[in-house]
């Protein structure tokens, strides 16, 4: 009866702790990098005065969006010591300040530790670090928009290891909207794109920053992150840079295959996303594509190219494909679009997610209201450009929103609109957001 107990007890523990696990968001797009939520007990529908925000606290400025682990919610952002955020897309400007990454009590919002250092930025929109702190393990992986990536302790902020890729792989210049992509984490390995000749994909230890190996040249690095599929009999290792979508054994570097998909202005950013046997790619410059997988092999090859009118092309949103259909916010409308897997079809498009008016009196190219998918209801959990919340049914008919309120000040601009420009994460039964002056944590439960 005692040992039954016990063994009962132990269930319930790993029950907890899986629970647990499965309720933080410790990477950009959540905890499998799929933009979905899986917290059953939470409201699809706001109360008529809005969800409450439970705390808030100073922040800087920062494209990053938090992440949530542990217990601890992380956020870096920058402090800027000289100069003055100044957008303009095509021109760098130079700053001086501090990166920063803080740690705050899930609960309370009270800061746990924080960990600075000297950073000089010369970056088109330099307002802060782009890429969304990943945890693993016990330990936090932040990359700077210069490319100074850091390892630290994420109970204490104590550092572990650090490296300056700009030094240490002789990059001539950073990339001219700054180091950007979501570092992935699996096992022992941790996978990035770094930049300089044959190093565009590194894999490191992720205990140490030893370098496994290298692999891959381009005229740039781009801003997408990597991403692991299972395909063809084996796992694949999925990098796009801005002249090719490329599939690499994960464990070598080794080059499955390589498809020519080159958007404008090196501008490779939202991960390809995989479904069933393919994987749809698209960005700036109307380029997009279908690729479609081979089932009992490592290759690939185009099932149909995106034409003007077509499909989705997507730069600061990643897509989410729901029951055939690709969700996701068009780069050169602004405006959030539905269109079919199959064969690129455009269904539908409203610009009421992203800018909250139906006809803007002129284009808002990057249009930007960031998805996330609540897997038990089917919904979609929306952070828009203006600051607001959205929860909305969308489907193949069209878009529909059931409930909307305004939650944070547009403290950035963009093209001449104010804007945020920051990934939530969902956790605890809360979203956690950001601008240029607040982190706020806002209560989603039932």
């Amino acid at each position: 009866m005692l040992k039954r107990a016990l063994s009962l007890s132990g269930c319930l523990i790993l029950s907890i702790f899986s629970h647990a696990l499965a309720a933080d968001w410790p990477q950009y797009l959540g905890p499998d990098r799929d933009g979905t939520w899986a917290d059953e007990s939470v409201i699809t529908k706001f109360p008529a005065a809005g969800p409450e925000v439970l705390w808030r606290v100073e922040a800087g400025y920062g494209y990053s969006g938090p992440s949530v682990a542990d217990g601890r919610v992380f956020l870096s952002d920058y402090i800027v010591t000289k100069g003055e955020v100044s957008n303009n897309p095509s021109s760098r400007t130079p700053l001086e300040g501090r990166e920063r990454v803080r740690a705050f009590d899930v609960e309370t919002g009270d800061e746990l530790w924080s960990y600075s250092y000297e950073q000089p930025y010369n970056l088109s929109y330099p307002g802060g670090p782009r890429s969304t702190p990943t945890y693993a393990d016990g330990k936090l992986y932040v990359l700077g928009a210069e490319g100074r990536f850091t390892c630290l302790d994420a109970a204490t902020g104590k550092l572990i290891w650090e490296q300056d890729w700009m030094k240490s792989y002789d990059i001539k210049e950073s990339p001219i909207w700054g180091f950007s992509m979501h570092p992935l984490i699996v096992g022992d390995t941790l996978y990035a794109l770094v930049g300089g000749e044959g190093s565009v994909a590194v894999a490191f230890d992720k205990n140490t920053g030893a370098e496994k190996w290298r692999a891959l040249s381009s005229v740039g690095i781009g801003y997408c992150p990597p991403t692991l599929i299972d395909a063809g009999g084996v796992q694949q290792l999925i990098i796009w840079h801005p002249q090719a979508l490329n599939s690499l054994n994960p464990q070598t570097g080794e080059t499955y295959w390589s498809v020519p998909l080159k958007p404008n202005f090196g501008m490779s950013i939202s991960p390809p996303r995989h479904v069933g046997n393919y994987l749809f790619a698209s960005g700036i410059g109307r380029v997009g594509a279908l690729i479609e997988l081979n089932e009992t092999t490592p290759s690939a090859e185009i099932k149909w190219r995106a034409k003007p009118k077509e499909a989705v092309f997507t730069a600061n949103v990643t897509p989410i494909i729901k029951d055939g259909i690709i969700y996701g916010c068009d780069v050169d409308t602004g405006a959030m679009m539905a269109a079919r897997l199959e064969d690129g079809q455009r269904l539908w498009e409203s610009t009421i997610p992203t800018l909250n008016v139906e006809k803007p009196e002129r284009r808002a190219r990057h249009g930007t209201a960031f998805m996330t998918l609540h897997e038990p209801s089917g919904l979609f959990y929306l952070y828009a450009e203006t600051g607001d919340l959205i929860i909305a049914d969308l489907s193949a008919e069209g878009y529909r929103e059931i409930s909307r309120s305004s939650m944070l000040a547009q403290t950035n601009e963009a093209f001449g609109r104010p804007v945020v420009w920051a990934a939530p994460a969902f956790a605890a039964q809360s979203a956690f957001l950001r601008n240029d002056k607040e982190l706020i944590r806002v209560d989603l439960a039932e």
